[in-house]
Order: structure tokens, then sequence, then C-alpha cells
């Protein structure tokens, strides 16, 4: 009888869904550059890396946050494999994010390399500081395996958010195409219409018998509402996000959707005043839809992965030769050069090998975790894939390709299209990744 128990009792185990979270700090030491080359003089608010371990048919998963602007090319994949190693499984079980907040780090060793050797190192975070802030990761992963706790219930809920996300391509009353960046000082641009935005905030609640373990909130909207004064900073989302997570008594994570045509300009001058008003509105949004959760039992848990082949672009102004060029020009814009020279020209040599992309399925909820800057329309393009199926999308993985445009954008042109470092057929291929790892043909 024993003997004839023991495979029963080992099958249970191997279903059972249980849970980790881990948090830590990840900003860089005084003195080294955010986004804009703007170096870090003080810390308003500490930058994280937050996330979850998952552990389900005797395999485990890591979804993971980091309050940085952009983690490229290959040392995406070094986090990625630090991160894997830690949690005892296979880097392509791990889905690293960053939130894209301006107040933060661009993070790229090939980067740096070109930078190094054209003389302005200064200009990307020293991959030197890096390893601090890795062994720091590890140990923060490594250690949260000791507290895997089960979870048996899955949650959804939605709210939309007032007055937060905005879209940046807006037509102005002449016909003409603008730019409404994140802080908007124009009041004829502030005025015109939202545009179309993802009104609403997603939050997908992990939990045990009732009792809320973690929550995963995801927005479309770039998170910056003020950068450029020396202040590291998660800024409105990281506000919002601890605030709730020290009301609630419960883990939050947060992922920044498909927003690389969508800001928070039109509500935002860059005052203290209008910067106070999108946390608040942020988080009243993410406790509406945490309110608005129904706890549901989990179903059978999936991991998918794509191999995602993006082309590096070769038209003028974007070969590898043009984009070292740019990044030695000594009148061009610092940041200029760090991004459209030193990352494009080092995507130029990660494009021959392909992008994983993923997505965690738990029942009819599915957690997409796409690459680069894509515009709002893949992520519109992904939930109506599945309408009847809860899909949130967490954007700005390896942020090598820089955006993602639709071919339309390409067209219409703009500020967008001239900051994507892949081409323009770019569009049916993340299309096919999508479709595929959502299971619809």
């Amino acid at each position: 009888l024993c003997l004839g128990c023991t495979p029963l009792v080992r099958a249970e185990a191997a279903r059972e869904t249980r849970l980790a979270t881990f948090s830590c700090d990840i900003t860089p030491p005084p003195g080294q550059p955010m986004f804009a080359c703007d170096p870090i003089r003080t810390v308003e608010r500490p930058l994280l890396a937050k996330g979850i371990v998952l552990e389900a048919e005797g395999r485990r998963y890591v979804l993971c946050a980091l309050d940085w602007c952009e983690l490229c090319n290959d040392t995406h994949d070094e986090i990625q494999r630090i991160i894997a190693d830690a949690a005892k499984t296979d880097p392509a079980h791990v889905a690293v994010q960053t939130v894209h907040q301006h107040a933060a780090p661009m993070v790229d060793k090939d980067a740096h390399r070109l930078l190094a050797e054209a003389g302005s190192p200064q200009l990307m975070l020293d991959p030197k500081t890096l390893d601090p802030i890795e062994e720091r990761l590890s140990k923060a992963v490594r250690l949260s395996l000791n507290t895997l706790q089960p979870f048996n219930q899955i949650g959804t809920g939605q709210a939309k958010v007032d007055r937060v996300a905005s879209n940046r391509r807006v037509i102005d009353v002449a016909g003409r195409l603008q730019t409404r960046w994140s802080t908007c000082k124009d009041p004829d641009l502030r005025a015109l219409p939202e545009g179309m935005i993802d009104p609403h905030l997603k939050t997908i609640t992990l939990a045990h018998d009732g009792r809320p373990l973690v929550r995963l909130h995801y927005y479309a909207t770039h998170p910056q509402s003020q950068y450029g004064h020396g202040r590291a900073s998660s800024d409105v989302v990281g506000h919002a996000r601890e605030s709730l997570e020290t009301k609630e008594h419960v883990f939050q994570v947060y992922f920044t959707g498909c927003a690389g045509n969508i800001t928070m300009g039109k509500y935002n001058d860059g005052s203290e005043k209008c910067r106070s008003e999108l946390a608040d509105r942020l988080l009243a949004g993410m406790e509406a839809s945490a309110a608005a959760t129904r706890l549901v039992p989990v179903e059978l848990v999936r991991w998918h992965t794509y191999p995602l082949r993006l082309t590096a672009r070769t038209d003028p102004g974007f070969t590898v030769a043009d984009s070292l060029a740019h990044m030695k020009d000594p009148k061009a814009r610092r940041d200029s050069r760090v991004y459209a020279g030193a990352i494009r020209a080092a995507f130029h040599q990660r494009s021959r090998r392909p992008i994983v992309l993923s997505s965690l399925r738990i029942g009819r909820v599915c957690m997409l975790n796409l690459p680069g800057e894509p515009t709002l329309d893949y992520q519109l393009f992904a939930q109506g894939l599945r309408p009847a199926d809860f899909v949130a999308v967490a954007a700005y993985g390896n942020l090598g390709p820089g955006y993602i445009c639709t071919e339309s954008v390409f067209t219409e042109g703009g500020y967008e299209p001239s900051a994507s470092n892949a081409t323009a057929e770019s569009e049916p291929l993340l299309k096919t990744a999508i479709s595929t790892l959502l299971g619809v043909e």
C-alpha cells in the first residue's frame, strides 16, 4: 500500500503551484549617467528590481521588472542568465522587462565598449558598476527560493485610469503631425484630444485561499514625468506601486505596456503639481483595479517562447558605419550619440541572433512579454486575438531594437520611426510572434 501511494504523492507535489517574491536596490552609484547622459547627484526614490519566481509542474519561471530606462542587446541576455542561474531554471524561462523611467540608466555593455573605444565612456553606465548590482539581484532571487509558498487562486481586475496616458502622435488644427512629449509646455498641444490609448490598467493577483500574495500591474504609458535634474527616481509609477504595497501589505510589481507612442504629455507640464496629480491618479487606478479583482482557482500553467529575429536597418543614417560616425560626432547631442550611435551599432551585431519572447498562461489569463518599445497597436492587437481572455502585455524587454513601429507609422513619419533600429518589416514578424505565443493562428 505504501509503495502504491508514493507515485501519487510525488505527482501531487509536481502539480503544486508555488511562488516567491524578490526585490533589491539596483540604483547605480553617484556620478553614473542616466538617460540623456544626466549624472546621478541624488536619489529621490530608489530604483528597484522586483519580480516573482513561479513554480509549477516541477518547472520554475521568473517575471522581473527593473526600474531602468533601458536594458539592451547582450547585456539583457546576461541579466536574464544571472536571474536564471539564481532561480535554478533555464534563461528561456525568465522574462526581464524595464519599466522605462527616464530618471534611470540605459544599460548596454557592448554600447559602452564602443563609446570607450571612441574616447567617450562617460556617456553611458560603466559596466564595472554593474557587478555589485548583479550580485545583489542574484542574491535576492536565490534567497527568495527559501520562501516559496503555495498559491491556488488567480485573480484579474482592471480599471480606467483618469487623465494620465495620452497619445504622443497628435494632429494639430492645421492637420500636421506633432509630437506631444512626456513633458509638454505648449498649451495648444496639451489641449488636443488624448488620442488612441488603452485606458485600462490591468491587475493580476496570485493568492492562496483568498489571501493575495502578489499583484502584477500592467499599464501603457511612458512612465516619466520629470528627468534631467540629476535625481535618480522610479518616478510616478514607483510612487504609486510602493504606496499601494505599503497600504495593502501585498507585494506589488509594475510593468509598462506597449507605450512606444503613449506619454503623459497632455497632463504634464513638468511642474511638481502635475507630477503629484499624475502619481495620485495612477495610484487610484491601481487601487480600483485591485478592488475589482475576482479570484478563481488556478488552472493549467504553461510557459511559451518564440525566437524573434528582427532585421537591423541599413537605410541611410542607420548603417553600422553611419551609427559609429554619429557616435563619434562631438557636435551631436550626447544622448543621441548613445542611442542613435552606440546602441544602434551594438544592435547590428545582436540582430544576428533572435530575441526570445515569452508568455505565461494560467488558465484564461495570459501575460505576454515583448521586446523594444512597441507602439500601442501591438497591445491592442494582442488583446483582440483573445477577447474572451485576460491578456496583459509587458513591453520594454530587450531594448536593442528601439521603437517597433507599424508600417503605417513608418509611412506617416514622426519621431518614433526615427528612433527605430529595426526595419518596417518588423510589424508582420512581431504580430506572428504574438499570435503564436497566444496560441492563435
